[in-house]
């Protein structure tokens, strides 16, 4: 099965997580397995519309406890590991889209790309070399799934 990765902002205004539900939602109809970090904001958006479309959900945790994970999670990956989680969560996606997000998802996004992994921008840093930036949550999944291996 294909992985795709979500990563973006632990908090978010409505109309940015709608946007991240959308894309979660595409992703699990598109037959792909979710990743993300298993938290609130737009993993949880992403991840409620990955569920709701019957989709399979894997969260990547920072803490120690499965219990953590946002209702959507199908499969808590518990690390124990805090921020570093981020490289488990990178090396485990074949692409990964970020929306919005602050330093944490900066990160993520130098990882991917440090580990040659593809990386679609939606609403989020800019500028950066190599990511691939799209307006719309529709624009998102398809050019996720178009840099699949």
């Amino acid at each position: 099965m294909k992985r795709v990765g979500i990563i973006g902002a632990g908090l978010g205004e409505p109309p940015l997580l709608d946007m991240a539900e959308e894309v979660g939602k595409a992703i699990a109809e598109k037959g792909a397995i979710l990743y993300c970090g298993g938290l609130g904001g737009v993993m949880e958006a992403a991840a409620r519309g990955a569920y709701e479309a019957g989709g399979l959900t894997v969260g990547i945790l920072p803490g120690s406890k499965a219990a953590d994970a946002n209702p959507y999670i199908k499969v808590p990956v518990v690390t124990g590991m805090g921020h570093a989680r981020n490289v488990i969560l990178v090396r485990s996606c074949q692409v990964l889209i970020a929306i919005s997000g602050s330093h944490g998802t900066l990160s993520e996004i130098a990882l991917s790309l440090k580990m040659w992994k593809p990386v679609v921008g939606l609403h989020t840093w800019e500028n950066l070399p190599d990511v691939h930036y799209v307006k719309s949550p529709k624009e998102a999944v398809e050019k996720a799934f178009s840099l699949l291996p």
